[in-house]
Order: C-alpha cells, then structure tokens, then sequence
C-alpha cells in the first residue's frame, strides 16, 4: 500500500512537471481575443476533431507605422514623393516581424509538436501556415470548436473565444479561423420581377446593338441611356470615356474579385460584349486579355450551370463585374482572381463548407505577387460586427500594403442605406439599436463606392420592387483619417443630432464615391437580366480610374494608387456632386445626400476627362512640399 501511495505521489509530480513545459502551460494562458457569435449564425454541434484548419498565424509587423507615413507620403499630391510608390520587397522589410516574435512562435509552435518544417510563410513572414486538425488546433489555443449555420444554410468551424500564452500577445496579432464570422456577400441585387427579365439575348432589341456598333458618333446621354436599362454605352457616355482610346493596354491593367464559388463565365461576357460593345467580344475569350487565375481551389467552371446552380444565381455576380469593366475599358486586360475556401467537404451539419477567412487567402496570394494590377475590384463585403476588430485592422493594414506598391482598392458601400430594417441592432449581447457600417467599405486604406441612378440628374440609387438602397456610414472599428476630417466633419455637424446614438460620429465616413448602380443589362445562362447593386456601381468606377491611370502611364506618370488622400484634398473637384436621395434603412431615412461629401454618395460621380486632368495636374502640386493630411 505504501509502495502503491509512493508511485501515486511520484507520478504525480511528474504529470505536474510535463504539464508544464514550454509551450504546454495551462496556466500561463489568457484570453487573446473573444468575438459574440452574430445572430445570423447558430451553434449546430460540436467540431469533429479530424476535421482539418488552415492555421493563419498573423505575427505583429514591426514597422507597420512606418509603412503608413510611406503610403501617406507617396499618395498625397503636395508631398514630393507623390506617386514614387513602393516595391514588394520594400513593403516586405517594412512589416517584417521582429526576430524574437519569430523565434518565441517557432518554440511555442514545436512544444505543441508543430515542427519549422511544417510551417509556410508569408514574403515577409509576418503570417505562419500551418494544417492541423481541429482537436491539435484547440489544445494549441486552449479552446473549443464548433460548427456553426448561417441563416444562408452555409457552415462554417469557428470558436468564438481563444487564448495564448500571456507572454506571446504582444506578438501575435490575431489567428484565424477561429473566431471571425465574416461571410462576404455580393453587393447585387437580383431585378427578376421585371417582366422582360430572362430573355434570350437573341431576342434582345436590335436598337441597343446598332447603337453600340455606331459608339464613335458620339452619341448624347439622352440618346444613349434608358433609365429602365443601363448599358456600357450609357455609362460611357455619361462619364465621358466614350472617345478615349487607351494607349498603354497591357501595361495598365485592372482586377476583380470572385469569391463563394464564383467565377466570370466567358460564353456569358461573349454574348454580352457582342450585344454591347461588339469590338471588345474578342477578349472574351482572349486569356491575354481577359485571365482567371485560380487561388486556393477557387471555381473556375465554364460549362453551363446545373438546376441547384441555377437556382442560386451561380456566376451573376461574377459575369456582371466582368462585362462592366470589358465594357468600359477594353482593351485595358483584365484579371479575375477566383478565390476558393478549403478542400473538397460533404456539405452536411457535421462538416462545415468553408473554414478559411477569404479575404486573408486572397491577400496572401496577391502580396507575394510583383505584377499586379493597378485597380482592383471587390463587390463584396458583410457586417463589420461581425469580424473581430483585431482581425479586421490587420486586414485593413494588409491593404495599406498593397496601396503603397501603387494600387488602388476599390470596394463596394453596401446594398442596405445604413442597414436593413429587421437587423439593426449591435453584436455586444446588449442588442442595442444601431446602423450597421459595413467591411471592408469602412477600412481607411480603400476607396469605396456607392451607387446612383437615373441621369440628369442621378440621385441615390434605390428601388423599392427589391429593397435595394445605396449603403453608406461610419466605422465603429476605424477612426476617422485626417484626410477626412476638411469633409466629414462638417457633414456630421449639419446633421444637427439627427441619428445620435445610432453611428459613431467620429468613424470613417464612407462611401468615398460613387456610380450609376441600378438595373444593369447583364448577360447570365445565355439571358439578359438587370441587376441592382453597389456590385455593379463599383466595377463600373473601378473601370474608370482604370482609363485614368492608363493616361497617367502613358504620360510617364505613376498610376493613381491609394487615391483618398489625393481625392480628399484636390481630386474632389473633377466629381459631379449628387445631392437628392439619402440611404434609407432601420426604419429611419439615413443619412441624406448633399452639397459636398456625405455619407452616401461620397463626393459623386467620376467625369472622366475631369478626373484625368485632375490626375495628371496632381503633379504640378508636388515638387518640393512636404505637407501631409492624415
């Protein structure tokens, strides 16, 4: 019995002793981060412990600050490094982490088993990559996962708390997935009660085409447009692009993004260019012209779609976004980046459809790439309440990168004024009413766009047969940039208190611009349909400052970049200001458009030959000054 109580004793303190080893330490852990699960998603089960996670480990940049006084520096017109915009590798030595936070993540990482050799790293090796199951995964951060629904039938693995060791929160940023419930949606919707919606693009009026072939003449807004149906020829018209002819294709070019299995179906964007703008219709098939690069497993299908795709509007989004800027900018050559989520799933209540975070995956991608594009388009975005403030800044960061190697960002405001009526209440468990910003729309590294319709004037756009209304707010993650405050601020005090409580009044303000959004003629399934959106006004802006920066390249200039400092300061002027409709929703009637900026159309609509003169004049301004507004 003694021998038996001596063992016990001896064993003990060996268990004691394991359980205290680097990296193994219970006790040394602490919360890290902790995110409300968003009322859209219900808990359905507990995480097998097979299922596999892409670990995204995001380390602390060391010189991130620095990396900002740069993207300030090189996009602000009175600066003499305007334009002198930065290479990979010199933003990669700028968010470097520092070599102690490497070194303590390797050992944290191998005393949990996790060898080096394991590991893929980012370029600047600011993000670690490793593949573990989930149960690995919930003793490296001392919690529990689950499967999680949206109310969209998607599922997902998340754990909405998790800790670290309390001596590695300085260095470690954020980790994901773990706790962010982003679920990006397009920003479109859907005009099908329209009843010449779905017709053959065979029996589509020969007017549209004839008008499109005879676009040389120059033809007016009023001849051009039809309010029931906007087409490239319209926008061209009406933003003055129609008589440019680029001059640097190839050199210039622009991207769009295509996320939850969406690709840009080139039989679609044929029929379309050949209806619409028939000298562009070769790039439709033309990979030099028109290229899709797969990232991560993303959808790349070109044969038609089944009755379940169908049935979910497979591809409008991403044929829409492509037709608009063939549209408008041929033959400036676009890229598609068709970013996927994790492998091959069983879409069941146990097995989650998608573990990874898309945004960071795409990231990923383009920052380890030297070429890119000088415009990027994104129409998607969610709720910023329901990303993780940490995650969402480093994110947002991760954009200020790419706008300091010269390229501008261009997202989409929102498709719900300032949110819609049945959910406008806050994620911190006190269901307090509130609008609800969006993200990434409301990160101060992007340019973001919102929508108008009608042409003489536009207005805000807004339809009541769908819902759909122009989004516009201020971040409750992001603090207004100085470059706002000339704007903003008077925009909010001319409120006079209308809406306290309800916004964060010292926020971001966005949107930044905007562009005709409303009842698109869009080819999908071999038929024609109108869609709504800021899906469809940020394409069509994002194509535009593609032809201003082709000029700009031509001249010898540098392309436009992260353009708000640029914008906030000069460009402002060469927009025509919307000052009618406001972005109604949670059962108030939002925020109103106004002279000057406002918080739903931004400074207005791009006029092309303005917005270039003011471009290329932007240089006039930036020899020997040094001024910054941030």
């Amino acid at each position: 019995m003694l021998f038996f109580f001596a063992a016990l004793v001896a064993y003990t303190r060996f268990s004691a002793l394991v359980s205290c080893t680097p990296g193994r330490s219970r006790s040394s852990y602490a919360v890290k981060d902790s995110h409300r699960v968003p009322k859209e998603w219900t808990r359905v089960g507990q995480a097998p412990g097979e299922h596999m996670i892409s670990l995204e480990i995001g380390l602390k940049q060391s010189r991130f600050d620095e990396l900002e006084r740069h993207l300030l520096e090189v996009s602000d017109p009175d600066h003499h490094r305007y334009g002198k915009h930065l290479k990979s590798d010199e933003v990669n030595d700028l968010v470097k982490p520092g070599d102690d936070s490497v070194d303590l993540v390797h050992e944290w990482l191998r005393g949990h088993g996790v060898d080096n050799d394991r590991l893929s790293y980012s370029p600047a090796k600011d993000w670690l990559k490793v593949r573990l199951p989930v149960a690995r995964v919930e003793r490296l951060l001392d919690t529990k996962y689950a499967v999680y629904k949206h109310v969209d039938g998607t599922h997902i693995v998340r754990a909405s708390t998790w800790s670290l060791p309390t001596h590695l929160h300085k260095h470690i940023d954020t980790i994901q997935p773990t706790n962010s419930f982003f679920h990006p949606t397009p920003r479109k919707s859907n005009v099908m009660p329209i009843a010449d919606d779905g017709q053959k693009i065979s029996s589509v009026s020969a007017v549209q085409r004839i008008k499109a072939i005879n676009s040389s003449l120059d033809l007016a807004v009023a001849q051009a447009c039809d309010v029931s149906a906007v087409t490239p020829l319209c926008l061209r018209a009406l933003y003055g692009t129609i008589n440019y002819q680029p001059r640097v294709p190839g050199r210039n070019k622009i991207g769009l993004t295509n996320y939850l299995g969406e690709t840009s179906n080139r039989s679609d964007i044929s029929l379309f260019l050949n209806q619409f703008r028939p000298e562009a219709a070769e790039a439709a098939f033309n990979i030099m012209q028109f290229r899709i690069e797969v990232i991560a497993d993303g959808d790349n299908q070109q044969t038609p779609n089944n009755v379940t795709q169908l049935a979910a509007g497979k591809d409008l989004e991403g044929n829409l976004d492509a037709e608009t800027i063939l549209g408008i900018s041929y033959p400036t050559p676009l890229i598609a980046y068709n970013t996927g989520g994790s492998p091959p799933f069983k879409p069941d209540d146990d097995t989650p459809t998608n573990t990874n975070e898309p945004y960071l995956v795409w990231l990923q991608y383009v920052l380890a790439q030297r070429d890119l594009p000088q415009v990027i388009s994104t129409s998607y975005g969610e709720d910023e309440q329901t990303v993780p403030p940490a995650y969402a800044r480093r994110v947002c960061n991760q954009f200020a990168q790419l706008g300091v190697r010269g390229v501008s960002l261009i997202f989409a405001s929102g498709d719900h004024g300032v949110g819609p009526e049945d959910s406008c209440l806050t994620n911190d468990g006190r269901n307090s009413s509130a609008f609800l910003p969006s993200f990434p729309a409301g990160c101060p590294y992007v340019t973001t766009v919102g929508a108008t319709k009608n042409f003489n004037p536009e207005v805000v756009a807004f339809d009541p047969i769908n819902g759909f209304v122009s989004g516009g707010g201020f971040s409750n993650y992001f603090r207004r940039p100085r470059y706002q405050d000339h704007a903003v601020k008077p925009y909010v005090t001319n409120l006079g208190g209308r809406f306290n409580g309800l916004y964060n009044r010292h926020g971001r303000g966005y949107p930044d611009i905007a562009a005709q959004g409303q009842l698109f003629q869009t080819v999908w399934n071999g038929t024609i349909r109108r869609i709504d959106g800021t899906s469809a006004s940020t394409p069509a802006a994002a194509a535009i400052l593609s032809l201003v920066n082709d000029s700009l390249l031509a001249a010898g200039k540098g392309p436009l970049g992260f353009l708000n400092v640029w914008l906030y300061k000069r460009g402002y002027k060469a927009f025509t200001d919307v000052v009618n409709g406001s972005a109604t929703g949670c059962g108030t009637t939002g925020f109103p458009a106004a002279k000057g900026w406002d918080a739903v159309t931004g400074f207005g609509t791009p006029y092309f030959p303005r917005v270039r003169e003011a471009a290329l004049d932007r240089y006039h301004y930036s020899a020997n000054r040094s001024g910054i507004l941030w």
